[in-house]
Formats: C-alpha cells, structure tokens, sequence
C-alpha cells in the first residue's frame, strides 16, 4: 500500500484537473482497499481510472483511495462463462481479453477508458450494450455495515445503480460478468455501428469487428485516450442524454413546431431519451465552441476538453453556459455525467 500527503489528483483523471488530496492511499488488493477505507480518518474519496470525474481546483480535504487491485477468474458454466474481475482492472485491456477468449457480451463497449470497479457504479454503456446485461454480481464493501457483501440487485437504470445513489456506502471490489462463449458478437442494436459495420441493425459479426468498428467510430470522436489527440483530453460525454417524461416530451414538441426535432428513443413508461449532443447543437454550440483553455471537442458535441493550462473553474463556467443555452432555448435540463467532487453546476 502506498501513502502520500498533499499528491495532486489532476494527473489522476483524464481532464488533467483538479487539486491535491489531503492523503493518497493506492491500494493494490483487496484487503488493502477495505482497510484504508475503513481506517480513514475524515472523508473518503475512492478514484478508479479518473475518465469520469471532476476535482475540485482546491482538491480534496480527505482521503483518497485509489483502486489498482488486479486479477481475472473464469469459470465455465452450463449457462455461459461466468467473468470475475478485480475492480483496479483496466476496462478497455479487458474488453480486449473477452474478444481474444472468444466470449461475447462486452464488445461494443471497447475504448472506454477507466477500471472496472467503475462499470457497474455507472452502468456503463455505449453503441448499445451496457454492464446492466451482463453483470450477475457485485462484490462491494458495505461501509455502513463494515462487512464485504455480494450483491445481485444492482438497481440499473440509465448510468444509474444503486452504488451511484449511495456512493457513501458502497465500495465496488470485484465484478462478474456471465458472457456468451462465441466467436459472433450480440446482435448489434445500435444503427451507427450497423452502417459502420454493413450489416442490418439485429445481425451479429466477427467479435473483433465489432470490437474494432466501436474504436474506429470512438477514435474519430476523440473518444480513446490518445496523448497525441488533443480531443481525447476529456470525461467523455458530459452530459447525458435527458430522459423526458409524456408531458416534457409534449413540451418540447410543441416548442420545436414544425421545425427539426431531436432523435428519440423510448425509454418505457411514456419516457423518451432525446439526444443532448442534438440539443447542444441546435442551442448554438456546435464542434470546437468556445476559446480559451477549455471548449466543445472538435470531434464530438458532447465532450469538454481541457486544451491546455486550465484549471477546474475554467470547464465548469463552460458546462454552466452549456446548460443554460440549452434550458433557454428547449427548457430542457442538461444533467452533467461525470462525478463532481468538491464542485457543483
């Protein structure tokens, strides 16, 4: 276990933002996670792969807990292949691995950056899949009960779980995923990688050519880290895309008249999800918006990338003006996707 007073988190995250921690503790395994969280002393911040967070300029007055614990089980089963992997483990390195065994159900979320502790806290997702299809079980640390438990109801919904509605209780250590032993992917369900790959949205392909279309349409939107791509300097998608109820979706219908509308998808009980990358857009914020240290990516309406030399209060003065053009011009409200610490919009 490494201990450091005063490290600073910006080199931690993807933004490259964000002030010094009071105490840094790295944890490598386990048990070591368990107990520098148990044992912290003041507020306890647990940092993963940093892609999907925001620090405060001023840091962070407490403990903060980086996760590297490693190792990958697979066990066969009647049903399937059942996955454990340690929450420090590298994501998209883990993608990699499934496509190479042959096991299918996690393809389409290759390229994206951060550890697997995070998956299942965000319900991570993209291209259409998401964690909350293949995740059976959650190994967590429950702070408020000071015991490691096993969990199967993982409450999922839209990068939501139960771990993200509590994160002062829950620590994620360990993932297990049941996948496909199958050289073919899951049915592609989202129409870009369809055309992307050639095929009609519901047909499967080669896993490794789907693994490797997702990179390719992620890499054209700065969406895999990358330190020659200045795009790539980001938390992803900033924003999700708003879930609207019949009577905010009516509303916003009526606003837009006969003019164009945003993509919608039902989202079950009369709820649609409309994009925000649209609504961005069409607010008149379009691809590398905004000078200054921080602005819109020139590949993709929805990242926030640090061009150089912000610092923390630069982006969200951006975000702020982001959300606000857009609640103006649709009365919508922009909800932020990444983890704010120490800040607010």
């Amino acid at each position: 276990m490494l201990d450091r007073a005063g490290a600073l988190l910006g080199p931690l995250t993807t933004l490259g933002l964000g002030g010094p921690a009071r105490r840094l503790v790295v944890a490598y395994d386990e048990a070591e996670v368990v107990e520098a969280v148990r044992s912290a002393d003041g507020p306890v911040l647990v940092l993963g792969g940093g892609s999907n967070v925001v620090i405060a300029d001023a840091g962070f007055d407490g403990t903060v807990v980086r996760i590297a614990s490693q190792g990958v089980r697979i066990r066969r089963e009647d049903d399937g292949v059942l996955l454990e992997a340690a929450a420090g483990e590298d994501w998209a390195g883990l993608v990699d691995r499934c496509v190479t065994d042959r096991l299918a159900g996690v393809e389409c979320l290759a390229g994206i950056p951060g550890l697997v502790g995070a998956t299942p806290v965000q319900n991570v997702g993209a291209y259409g899949q998401d964690v909350s299809q293949t995740v059976v079980e959650v190994r967590a640390y429950d702070r408020r009960a000071d015991e490691v438990v096993a969990l199967t109801d993982c409450g999922f919904g839209y990068r939501w779980s139960r771990f993200k509605a509590d994160p002062e209780r829950w620590v994620v250590l360990a993932v297990s995923y049941r996948l496909a032993e199958d050289g073919l992917s899951m049915p592609i369900r989202y129409a870009e990688l369809a055309r992307a790959l050639g095929v009609e949205v519901g047909q499967t392909v080669p896993l490794a050519e789907a693994r490797d279309a997702v990179l390719a349409l992620r890499r054209g939107k700065g969406m895999v880290l990358d330190a020659a791509d200045p795009d790539s300097r980001s938390a992803g998608s900033f924003f999700t895309n708003p879930l609207l109820d019949a009577q905010q979706a009516a509303d916003l219908r009526a606003r837009l008249g006969d003019g164009p509308r945003p993509p919608e998808y039902p989202d079950g009980d009369g709820r649609v999800k409309v994009s925000a990358a649209w609504l961005i857009e069409h607010a008149g914020f379009r691809r590398g918006h905004f000078d200054g240290p921080v602005g819109i990516s020139g590949k993709h309406t929805l990242a926030l990338v640090n061009r150089g030399g912000a610092v923390t209060e630069d982006l969200l003065q951006v975000a702020r003006e982001v959300r606000a053009g857009v609640r103006e011009t649709f009365g919508v409200e922009l909800v932020p996707e990444p983890v704010l610490v120490g800040v607010s919009l």
